[in-house]
């Protein structure tokens, strides 16, 4: 491993190279359970990083196959290694490229799952991150919420879904976007650190081409229990790692 990598846990023997820099956070976690594909399923992750979400899926041995798309390089390179030092190099295509620019690297309309952990912070707004990694992940500098819509709209076929994570002022933001390509939300989930804050964070799912209404709202998926700590949820989210991880 290179200067300032360590392997992280992901619990039944697999391990995930990360940095400083590219590393496994809770939300990564949240939405990659929240997402859950199907054994059959296509699926493809949108800003992969170091690449935790496909790992955690493969860790328990779905889906059939994943793309993971990254517009960094160096979080790519980790990825592949990730990949190599599980022996899962044949189960995952890592794409190194902008994702507006993704059509004439995948077949258009191919895909049942596309997920994406975004930037959370629009451009222009917040304290910029110090770091062009951070930078990008952290603040819509490479890409919007309309941009990442519209590749995932590209991406699914009829029916396909999409998950993504936001923090709740982006909400109207992400519910527009969506709609704006032919996706239509389904599935809603705020999550909190405890009762007595506000939410942090919503998990969103929805349908490529889905009739307009019947929106789900969800339980609020709590972070912390009444006795602190993870939450019994959580612990199950954390699943085969809490032992290793937690």
């Amino acid at each position: 491993m290179q200067d300032n990598e360590r392997t992280e846990p992901l619990g039944r023997g697999i391990k995930l190279i990360v940095s400083d820099e590219h590393k496994l956070w809770t939300d990564t976690v949240l939405i990659a359970d929240f997402a859950k594909p199907g054994k059959k399923d296509r699926a493809c992750d949108l800003g992969s990083g170091c690449g935790p979400i496909p790992l955690i899926w493969l860790r328990n041995g779905v889906p059939s196959e994943v793309t993971a798309v990254e517009i960094q390089e160096k979080a790519c390179d980790m990825l592949r290694r990730s990949l190599e030092l599980n022996g899962l190099s044949d189960r995952v295509e890592v794409i190194c490229s902008d994702l507006r620019r993704l059509r004439s690297k995948v077949k258009a309309f191919s895909y049942d799952l596309v997920v994406c952990n975004p930037p959370y912070k629009a451009e222009g707004t917040g304290i910029p991150s110090s770091s062009d990694s951070r930078l990008i992940a952290r603040h819509e500098s490479m890409c919007t919420i309309d941009d990442i819509a519209a590749a995932a709209s590209m991406l699914l076929n009829f029916s396909g879904r999409f998950c993504m994570c936001q923090r709740p002022e982006r909400l109207c933001d992400v519910i527009g976007a969506m709609r704006a390509h032919d996706i239509e939300p389904k599935k809603l989930r705020f999550v909190q650190q405890r009762p007595s804050k506000a939410p942090k964070l919503f998990l969103i799912e929805g349908r490529k081409g889905g009739r307009p209404g019947g929106l789900i709202t969800m339980p609020v998926l709590f972070i912390e229990g009444e006795n602190g700590g993870f939450s019994s949820e959580m612990i199950d989210i954390y699943g085969a790692y809490k032992e290793e991880y937690l």
